[in-house]
């Protein structure tokens, strides 16, 4: 099975890349056919929910988490 990839964009979507189904809450499937990456909105200004539009770079919209690498384990 090929990997699916989910990045953060700095104040910016989520890119997944990879093969993906993304489904409403009522079960109806949206229609992703032959995109490689979808940008979802992280901002929830879009007005083409659940995808970006672009409204991040003019709503103020920050969001710059990091993953935040394990700790080190103790020496035994």
């Amino acid at each position: 099975m090929p990997d699916v990839s989910i990045r953060t964009r700095e104040n910016g979507p989520l890119l997944v890349t990879g093969p993906i189904t993304l489904v409403d809450p009522d079960g109806n499937q949206f229609d992703i056919t032959g995109k490689e990456t979808v940008a979802l909105c992280r901002c929830g200004q879009s007005k083409n929910k659940p995808f970006c539009d672009g409204q991040h770079k003019v709503c103020g919209f920050v969001g710059a988490e990091r993953a935040v690498p394990k700790p080190a384990a103790p020496p035994q």
